[in-house]
């Protein structure tokens, strides 16, 4: 999940997006799915802002290529706030990002 701050243009908040799923393609990983959630309102102030634009990605790669995207996330001015999570493999399999193993 990445949450770009609220006064930043559209363009620059899917600039970030793009870069982050451009550079997880580059590590040989895949991103299925972006899902923009749009404009919410936190509920409590981060640096001063009531409101952020949600964008949730879910990723295919190995745990090695996240230090990178990591990386960028956390120095990007525009970024207010992001999270890495790991699906089990039970609901990776479910959502068809992972095959079964035989």
């Amino acid at each position: 999940m990445i949450i770009i701050d609220q006064d930043v243009d559209d363009v620059v908040g899917k600039g970030i997006i793009t870069k982050a799923k451009e550079m997880i393609e580059a590590e040989g990983g895949t991103v299925p799915t972006v899902d923009h959630w749009g404009r919410r309102r936190f509920a409590y102030q981060i640096n001063h802002k009531s409101e952020g634009v949600y964008s949730v990605l879910e990723i295919v790669t190995q745990a090695p290529n996240l230090d990178e995207i990591d990386r960028f996330l956390r120095l990007a001015d525009e970024v207010v706030r992001h999270k890495i999570y790991r699906l089990p493999d039970s609901e990776a399999t479910k959502r068809g990002l992972l095959t079964p193993a035989s």
